[in-house]
C-alpha cells in the first residue's frame, strides 16, 4: 500500500512510513472495504490524532450498545444531512444502504428522514438526533421521555447523544478541511 497525500484542501501528508499497527489497521480496511477511508488518511498526519479518532469512532459505532449498527448509521446520516456534510452523507449513506438492504432508505435519510418508512422507535431516535443537532439547548426531559416511551434505556439515550455529538464534530472537521469521500462509496449497495 502506498501512502497518498491527504484527500483534503489541506497539505498535511501522512506519516511515512506508517507505524506497523497503523499499517495493519489500514490493511484490514483494504481487506474489508477494498480501500482505506479518506478520513483515516486525513488523520494520519498525526498518529495520536488518528488513534484518538478511531478509538472514539470504533467505540461509538462498533461497541456494545442497545442501538443496532444500522440505527447508529441512520443517526450519522441524519446529522450529516442537517449539517450538509458531503463526506459523511456519502460514506454513511452507503452504510445505511448496505446494512438495511434498502437503497431507498439510504436515499430518503440523506434527503429528508421524515419521508422514510420508520417505526416509532427509529422516528423518535432520529427526531432526538435532529433536535440535538439544531437546538441542543432546547432538549428537555419530555424529549428523553419520548425515547424511553418507545423502548430506549437511559444507556441507549446516552449512546444516541454521543453518536449524534460525534457526527456533529466530525461533520464540521470534514467540511472545514474539504475532505472528499472515497469514490467507492458512491456505488456501494445500490
Amino acid at each position: 500500500m502506498t501512502n497518498q497525500s491527504l484527500p483534503t484542501a489541506l497539505d498535511l501528508p501522512m506519516v511515512d512510513p506508517l507505524p506497523p499497527e497503523t499499517q495493519k489497521y489500514f490493511d484490514i480496511c483494504v481487506e474489508k472495504l477494498g480501500f482505506v477511508p479518506n478520513v483515516l488518511k486525513a488523520y494520519a498526519f498525526d498518529i495520536d490524532k488518528l488513534n484518538a479518532f478511531t478509538a472514539n469512532y470504533n467505540d461509538l459505532m462498533l461497541g456494545d450498545s442497545g442501538l443496532s449498527k444500522l440505527e447508529r448509521e441512520m443517526i450519522a446520516v441524519v446529522v450529516s444531512a442537517i449539517n450538509k456534510c458531503f463526506y459523511c452523507l456519502v460514506a454513511h449513506g452507503a452504510a445505511v444502504r448496505q446494512l438495511s438492504g434498502n437503497p431507498q432508505l439510504g436515499e430518503m435519510l440523506v434527503m429528508n428522514y421524515r419521508v422514510a418508512p420508520l417505526d416509532d422507535r427509529q422516528r423518535a431516535m432520529l427526531d432526538f438526533a435532529a433536535k440535538m443537532t439544531t437546538a441542543s439547548t432546547e432538549i428537555e426531559e419530555p424529549d428523553r421521555q419520548r425515547l424511553r416511551d418507545v423502548g430506549f434505556s437511559d444507556r441507549d439515550i446516552w449512546d444516541i447523544a454521543n453518536v449524534t455529538g460525534f457526527f456533529n464534530m466530525s461533520n464540521r472537521v470534514a467540511s472545514a478541511t474539504a475532505m472528499a469521500p472515497n469514490d467507492e462509496y458512491h456505488t456501494q449497495a445500490r
